[in-house]
C-alpha cells in the first residue's frame, strides 16, 4: 500500500501527537506535489519556450510602482504629479489630430470645389498634389518621432531632462540656462559645533572639485550664517554650497544651495553607511565619475535631477570606471558609488543580451562586475526654497515646494 496524503479534516483530530504526525505527513506530501509540478512544467517549457514566455508575462508582480497613480490634468507646473513623458506624448497626439482634421477639412473643401469644375484633368492633378502633401506631412512626423537614436539595450528608468517644461525653466533660470554651465566648484561645510567632520569629508569626496571647510565653534569666533557663507562662496566662483546637518553624531540632513541666488534644496539623510563598513568595498580615486539619474519623472523630479547634474562635471573620465547613481524609488533617492570592472565570463554565466534577449556580438565572453566604494545613504526631499534658505527667500512663492505628512496618506502617489 502506497503513501497517501492525509486529508485536511484529519488535521483536526483531538490527540496532539497524532495531529502533529498528520501535519508533518501533510506538509511533506504538499511539498512533493509542488516539486513534481515544478519539474513537469519545466520539462514542458523546455519543449515549448512559448509556454514559459506566456507564464512570465502573466505572473508580473503588482508592486506600488505598477499601481502608481498620476494626476489627470494638463499641468506641468511644480508640484503637479504628472508623467512628463506621457503628457508630451498626449500633446503631440492632440496636435497631430488637430492637424489631420484641418487637412481633411481642406481636402473636403477642395473636393467640393472640384465637383463644380467640369475639367477632370484638373481634379487628378489636385489629387496628386494632396497625396504629395500628405506624404510630406507623414515624413515630418516620422522625423519628429525619431529625434533620439534608440540604444542597443535601452534603460527603462533613465531620466530625460529634455522633457523639462517651459514653466519650470522660466521659474529657475539659473539651473535651466542655454549657456554652457560653469565648472562645478562645491563648498562643503557643517552646522555649528559639529562633530561629524569625517562624515563631511566622505561627502566631500563624493562630489568632484569639492572643498571641505569646518565651521568654527570657538566661543570668541564669528558664527557665520548660511547666507554669509554663500556670499563668501559666490565671490570665489563656487557653484554650490552643501551644508551637512547632524543629530546624535550622525548625519541626518543635507542642504544644497545653488549659487549665486538659489534655489535651496533640503534633504533628510537615512541609512548612512560608510564605505569602510561595506563588505568587499573599494577605495575611490580622483577621477570624474559618470552620473546616473534614474526614475525622475515629474516636474519636481526633473528639478531635483537637474540640481545634481550641475554638481558633477559633464565630462566623465572613463579611465577611473567610477559611477555615481541616484536612483529614485517611492520618493526616496538611493545614493550609491561604484567602480565597474570587466572580466572573463565564467562557464556557468550567460552572455550579455540586448532588449530582445539576443546575445550581443563581440562581447560573448565578457562580463562586467561592480565594486561599491561608498558612502551609501538615502535622501528624501523635504523643502525647496526660492532663494538662499528660508530666510533668504522673499515673496509669496518663497517656499516653492514643501513635504507634508498628509502627502503619504495615499501610498500609491509619489511626488518625484
Amino acid at each position: 500500500m502506497g503513501f497517501t496524503k492525509p486529508p485536511v479534516q484529519a488535521l483536526k483530530v483531538a490527540n496532539k501527537q497524532k495531529r502533529k504526525q498528520l501535519f508533518v505527513a501533510h506538509k511533506k506530501a504538499s511539498n512533493k506535489e509542488r516539486h513534481e509540478e515544478r519539474h513537469r512544467r519545466r520539462r514542458e517549457e523546455n519543449k515549448n519556450p512559448e509556454l514559459k514566455a506566456a507564464r512570465l508575462a502573466k505572473n508580473v508582480p503588482r508592486t506600488l510602482e505598477h499601481k502608481r497613480v498620476w494626476d489627470d490634468v494638463d499641468d506641468d507646473s511644480l508640484g503637479a504629479v504628472v508623467d512628463l513623458e506621457q503628457l508630451k506624448r498626449r500633446r503631440i497626439e492632440q496636435a497631430e489630430a488637430e492637424e489631420r482634421a484641418a487637412v481633411e477639412a481642406a481636402e473636403k473643401m477642395d473636393q467640393d470645389d472640384d465637383d463644380d469644375d467640369d475639367d477632370n484633368d484638373s481634379m487628378l492633378d489636385s489629387d496628386e498634389e494632396d497625396e504629395e502633401a500628405k506624404e510630406a506631412r507623414l515624413e515630418r512626423q516620422r522625423e519628429k518621432r525619431a529625434q533620439r537614436v534608440p540604444s542597443i539595450a535601452p534603460s527603462t528608468t533613465s531620466t530625460n531632462l529634455d522633457l523639462t517644461p517651459t514653466s519650470l525653466a522660466l521659474k529657475f533660470p539659473s539651473l535651466f540656462t542655454d549657456e554652457p554651465p560653469p565648472e562645478p566648484k562645491i563648498l562643503v561645510t557643517t552646522s555649528l559645533n559639529s562633530t561629524i567632520h569625517d562624515e563631511a569629508q566622505l561627502i566631500c569626496t563624493l562630489f568632484p572639485n569639492a572643498n571641505y571647510i569646518p565651521r568654527s565653534s570657538h566661543r570668541y569666533g564669528y558664527k557665520y550664517s548660511l547666507r554669509d557663507i554663500c556670499k563668501f562662496s559666490a565671490s570665489r566662483d563656487y557653484t554650490a554650497v552643501v551644508l551637512v546637518k547632524e543629530d546624535q553624531k550622525k548625519p541626518t540632513g543635507l542642504s544644497i544651495v545653488h549659487l549665486p541666488k538659489g534655489p535651496t534644496f533640503h534633504f533628510s539623510i537615512s541609512n548612512w553607511i560608510e564605505g569602510k563598513k561595506l563588505p568587499g568595498h573599494g577605495n575611490p580615486t580622483n577621477h570624474y565619475p559618470e552620473l546616473l539619474l534614474n526614475n525622475f519623472k515629474t516636474p519636481l523630479g526633473l528639478l531635483t535631477a537637474k540640481l545634481f547634474q550641475t554638481m558633477f562635471p559633464p565630462r566623465p573620465e572613463f579611465e577611473g570606471r567610477q559611477v555615481v547613481a541616484l536612483h529614485n524609488q517611492r520618493d526616496y533617492i538611493f545614493v550609491r558609488r561604484f567602480r565597474y570592472a570587466f572580466r572573463d565570463k565564467r562557464p556557468t554565466e550567460k552572455s550579455v543580451v540586448d532588449a530582445e534577449g539576443k546575445a550581443l556580438q563581440g562581447v560573448e565572453n565578457i562580463r562586467a562586475g561592480l565594486q561599491e566604494l561608498g558612502p551609501r545613504f538615502t535622501l528624501k526631499l523635504r523643502r525647496v526654497d526660492k532663494g538662499v534658505g528660508r530666510a533668504g527667500s522673499e515673496g509669496e512663492d518663497a517656499i516653492q515646494w514643501e513635504w507634508k505628512s498628509k502627502m503619504e496618506k495615499d501610498r500609491k502617489r509619489f511626488n518625484l
